[in-house]
């Protein structure tokens, strides 16, 4: 060993053999550096996207200890990293904004792809983001904030873990998994201006018409009974009600100053059997003349119309998804011979059904547009429905030009058989009186 002594990774031990260094028997204190917490985050984000396992774990831990104990120096050790990740986060979201993400479509992402613990992360994100807005948002937004529970609680990083039973440690991973999925999204189509933001498609929001608050009502009495015939009641004349309310809504525009133009609205379309309900979104959505695109590596469909027309659709689909569900459910238990189902006859089951249902609401909206006709008179409403159809398929045009068709295949007859007898008895809207005039029609 040299007389010097032995070199360390902290400094020297032993003897000092110059007049000007005394003994050291102990490494003196490294020079704590600030935190560059920004470097820290980029480095572990770059890592989750990675395949090294471990050296994602390294650079997870490097950021959990964020330098040192928090408090000591002036950098604030973890209480850095924590705000440059909530920042880091709130930027995302603000990127995303203008390449047509809404607040529901990330949350909707964000917890198919990494679960419902970091969906509820992200509601917190969503109101910095909101609260770092300082002029007007508009009213859709704050309303899908609100549905989201993204109400803005200050910088309490530490608060807002044990609020949910979350440690800090696994808080950070959830908070670097989603920033690097957010960062890695692809633009979509806009469907509303965002705030700040000009132009795009304007009234793609539900209704709150009274006829359509009748038709939600009649849905969940559809719904939560427990006798099929009593919910085939229920769904007919929700239908007929849509009907000939988007009917009459057409006529009403077609003289208005400032009438809509066709908008748009997305519906999740989520494993199992996420095909089954993208097929049932494009059957209500084109009975309802509308125009839909599944974008299944994102999980959600895309439909696009007038308003009036989008709020059925989503009225009926969810009221649909959810009929299909129980029927298949149903059928499962009455299957020929017993057994467990398969899911090739679940699959089945769900497209015969929405294939089948699609038919009898193209049925029930020709029968309606026949009635609307003879009352209005065809020189009146046909040039209207025309004009409408023409442009939601400019539009459609427009946002997807590269949209392609696609095949679905179904593998066992007799989920087909079951679903499509399923269809028939929801009943939904074949039963609408004969001859009835358009509500308000004198």
């Amino acid at each position: 060993m040299s007389p010097r002594g032995r070199q360390s990774g902290y400094g020297y031990r032993g003897r000092a053999d110059t007049p000007d260094h005394p003994d050291i028997t102990r490494s003196p204190a490294p020079r704590k550096d600030p935190v560059d917490a920004d470097a820290l985050i980029t480095a572990a984000v770059a890592a989750v996207r990675g395949s090294d396992v471990r050296d994602a774990e390294r650079k997870l831990d490097l950021l959990v200890v964020g330098g040192g104990p928090a408090g000591v120096g002036d950098d604030g050790g973890p209480a850095a990293v924590d705000a440059a990740l909530r920042d880091r986060l709130v930027a995302a979201l603000a990127r995303l904004w203008p390449r047509g993400w809404q607040p529901t479509d990330v949350a909707r992402i964000v917890t198919r792809r990494l679960g419902a613990r970091p969906g509820r992360l992200l509601a917190d994100a969503l109101a910095a983001d909101r609260a770092a807005r300082p002029g007007p948002v508009p009213q859709w937004w704050d309303d899908q904030l609100t549905s989201l529970d993204a109400r803005f609680r200050g910088d309490d990083d530490a608060g807002r873990a044990g609020r949910e039973g979350t440690d800090r440690i696994t808080a950070l991973r959830d908070g670097v998994e989603m920033l690097a999925l957010l960062t890695g999204l692809p633009p979509v189509a806009v469907l509303r201006p965002p705030p700040g933001g000009s132009g795009g498609a304007t009234g793609s929001g539900p209704s709150g018409s009274r006829v359509l608050d009748r038709v939600r009502a009649l849905l969940a009495k559809a719904e939560s009974t427990t006798f099929p015939a009593e919910a085939e009641a229920f769904t007919g004349k929700a239908q007929e009600l849509i009907a000939r309310h988007s009917l009459e809504q057409a006529l009403v525009e077609a003289t208005a100053a400032h009438p809509d133009r066709p908008g748009g609205i997305r519906i999740g379309t989520d494993a199992p059997y996420a095909g089954a309900k993208a097929l049932l979104v494009q059957e209500v959505a084109t009975a309802n003349r509308c125009e839909s695109v599944w974008s299944d590596d994102l999980g959600f469909a895309t439909v696009l119309g007038f308003p009036a027309d989008l709020a059925a659709v989503e009225l009926l689909h969810t009221s649909l998804l959810v009929q299909a569900t129980a029927a298949m459910l149903r059928g499962r238990r009455e299957r020929r011979g017993g057994g467990r189902r398969t899911r090739a006859y679940d699959e089945a089951f769900l497209h015969a059904f929405a294939q089948r249902i699609g038919e009898r609401l193209r049925a029930a909206t020709e029968e309606a547009s026949r009635q609307a006709t003879a009352a209005a008179g065809p020189d009146r409403l046909l040039p209207v429905l025309a004009a409408r159809s023409d442009a939601v398929r400019e539009r459609m045009d427009t946002l997807f030009p590269g949209a392609t068709r696609a095949r679905l295949n179904v593998r066992d007859v007799e989920g087909w058989q079951s679903g499509t007898a399923a269809a028939d008895r929801a009943s939904l809207a074949g039963d609408a009186p004969a001859n009835r005039p358009l509500p308000g029609r004198r």
